[in-house]
């Protein structure tokens, strides 16, 4: 990373502290009770909804980046096909949340967002972090998140859209692998 792209990460890691500040101290005001519906899930159903919701935002406005940002065909193609697939499925996931009471998260977490600000600081070397941190990491992260909740989550629904968006996640994260082989042999 050269001095400039330092610099930039550095004030980006330093504002996501600043906004995760933030959320800490409107996390402590104290709010209504959840509604009562909220105890259709436990714990581990409702924090694989959140965490699938925020992987599925990060691909999405990671895939937004490319689109605006690219100037490879093939990087562009791709993150079109995240934005299209990953909205599908985060509105499977919040219908199901929904009709279980809960209310998953709108965004990437605060980590993500830092990331995601790295991410948009690029310039000549977007494409290969495009390809190995949205395309590969991200993927790798969200297959084994839904690896793990087909196997160990308890709600009959829940565990059911976790193994059924598993596939179209591994043939996204071998796109993404063969889209990161792509980008780095035109680098070179």
């Amino acid at each position: 990373m050269n001095k400039i792209n330092t610099i930039l990460f550095k004030a980006a890691l330093g504002a996501a502290t600043v906004l995760s500040i933030g959320s800490v101290a409107l996390a402590q005001t104290p709010t209504a009770p959840a509604p009562a519906a909220t105890n259709k899930l436990d714990s581990e159903a409702r924090g694989f909804l959140s965490e699938a919701a925020e992987s599925g935002h990060l691909e999405i406005a990671g895939s937004k980046l490319a689109l605006q940002k690219s100037q490879n065909s093939q990087v562009k193609a791709f993150a079109q096909k995240m934005v299209d697939d990953h909205a599908k499925v985060g509105q499977k996931l919040d219908a199901l949340a929904k009709s279980k009471g809960f209310e998953p998260p709108t965004e990437p977490s605060l980590v993500q967002k830092a990331k995601l600000k790295a991410l948009d600081l690029r310039d000549d070397s977007f494409d290969k972090a495009y390809a190995d941190e949205i395309g590969v990491a991200a993927h790798e992260d969200a297959v084994k998140l839904f690896e793990k909740a087909s196997k160990d989550v308890k709600d009959p629904d829940v565990k059911q859209f976790a193994t059924e968006t598993l596939p179209s996640l591994n043939q996204h994260l071998q796109e993404a692998k063969a889209l990161q082989q792509s980008v780095a042999a035109k680098a070179k």
